[in-house]
């Protein structure tokens, strides 16, 4: 159902907002969890790396395609805040029709792609026919992928963060659920897990049309809806693109980094694959306020209530530093028993434990800069997100890692460290960008 959120107090509408997010992000991330962890039962190193890597490669995907959903949050956003619904359901009914279309033709680029992917990555030599079994099944579940985040972007738009935590939660538990069936009981091994994601998927996505099809969402569909425009595609484009691109440079660094880690060999790549997945876990925060950020800012500055977004970022700000804090403390006291959770090999456990104390403070920094990138996103100013994350990875990340991987090859610290200082480039960025468009605005009100 659409609900206004330009009203009320504004700290509580950011955490009563933000908590169906970060549930939602909780469980999505339990979701990609549950693989690993399953998979590190019953079956050996070679497997846990191929699980690994595979999911990288689908974290990455699917980042890209929730990036470019954030312009239709952002558009139907701005409709909402203006009271313009008709504006609202154009937004969403192009928002189905490109998606749809894009998901199809990505599919099959994909599966063509599989092998040089596997390659790409350097994915260990007792690794590679896992890696490939695994990444071929989840394309074939890049539709469903796809529906799922072009509904819950639809939702968030509307005001409704609820309704996308039911539809994940209902992926999360069929997922757990099929990974015992395919892997415990079937031994499928990598292949098991990643029929669980793609069946889990489809799982979600069926529930969810048939909750919509019962509800009453306050916008009316109608052909016409579904039909390409110009101005519409333009808009959803212009703000997705950016936030895509922004998101899918992040991941590829990311990727990078696994490959430097891979080049290492067995335990250094199941070392980092492991830590990757509990960091995901201490970014639901910062994670769900840049969606906090984007989807109330958007309302509101649709609204014309430009004091309520700059608040909504500040909140936003304050509690992703705070879980940031708390989250350096908790692993900088002792790391080991995260690690160990799911790999019982010693230097596996060793070389995350150093891995995870580097790239830690990267939680307080990213929460942040994601908080801006939210702002900025909200504004239609989703080129500023870009901008500071590409020449965080450019700059920093990626030749940092470089150097840490080839003149630290006792430790893998130094390759965390280097997340961190490219998020602190960023945070500099993003504030002297925010005092720019501060400046401009008092400008622009005192002529």
């Amino acid at each position: 159902m659409e609900k206004n959120l330009t009203t009320g107090n504004v700290f509580k509408t950011v955490l009563y907002f933000s908590l169906p997010y970060l549930l939602s992000y909780f469980l999505q991330t339990l979701y990609g969890m549950a693989d690993l962890f399953i998979i590190g039962q019953f079956n050996g190193v070679e497997s846990t790396t191929a699980v690994s890597v595979g999911s990288q490669v689908m974290h990455m995907l699917t980042v890209i395609i929730v990036g470019l959903a954030m312009g239709s949050t952002v558009m139907i956003g701005q409709a909402v805040g203006a009271r313009k619904l008709k504006q609202a359901s154009q937004a969403v009914g192009n928002t189905i029709t490109l998606f749809m279309a894009l998901s199809i033709i990505l599919t099959f680029l994909l599966l063509f792609a599989v092998k040089p992917i596997v390659s790409i990555m350097s994915t260990p030599s007792e690794a590679v026919s896992g890696t490939g079994a695994y990444l071929t099944i989840c394309f074939i579940g890049v539709p469903f992928i796809t529906a799922y985040n072009i509904i819950s972007s639809i939702f968030r738009g509307m005001g409704d963060s609820r309704s996308p935590m039911y539809f994940i939660a209902v992926a999360c538990f069929a997922n757990i659920f099929l990974d015992y069936l395919f892997i415990g009981c079937m031994k499928l091994g990598p292949a098991g897990a990643a029929l669980g994601t793609t069946l889990s998927q489809t799982i979600s996505v069926i529930v969810s049309l048939a909750i919509i099809l019962k509800r009453k969402t306050g916008i009316t569909l109608t052909k016409e809806n579904f039909k390409p425009r110009r101005e519409t595609m333009a808009g959803l484009l212009n703000i997705g693109i950016p936030v895509a691109l922004q998101d899918g440079f992040i991941q590829i660094s990311f990727i990078v980094i696994t490959v430097f880690a891979n080049k290492r060999g067995l335990n250094d790549a199941a070392a980092v694959g492991i830590v990757e997945k509990i960091i995901g876990i201490l970014f639901l925060v910062p994670s769900s306020m840049l969606q906090t950020v984007s989807a109330l800012s958007a309302q509101n500055i649709g609204a014309g209530k430009h004091d309520r977004a700059r608040l909504t970022l500040r909140y936003a700000s304050i509690m992703a530093v705070v879980w940031g804090i708390a989250a350096c403390i908790l692993m900088q006291l002792d790391a080991k028993p995260f690690i160990g959770l799911f790999s019982g090999n010693a230097q596996v456990v060793l070389l995350g434990s150093q891995y995870m104390r580097g790239y830690v403070w990267d939680v307080i920094l990213a929460g942040i800069h994601f908080c801006f990138s939210g702002y900025f996103c909200a504004y239609g100013l989703s080129g500023l997100s870009f901008l500071h994350n590409l020449l965080s990875i450019v700059c920093v990340r990626i030749p940092f890692s470089y150097l840490a991987s080839r003149y630290f090859t006792d430790t893998l610290f130094p390759m965390g460290l280097a997340s961190s200082v490219g998020s602190a480039l960023s945070v500099l960025i993003c504030t002297g960008a925010f005092l720019w468009m501060e400046r401009k605005r008092k400008n622009q009100n005192q002529k």
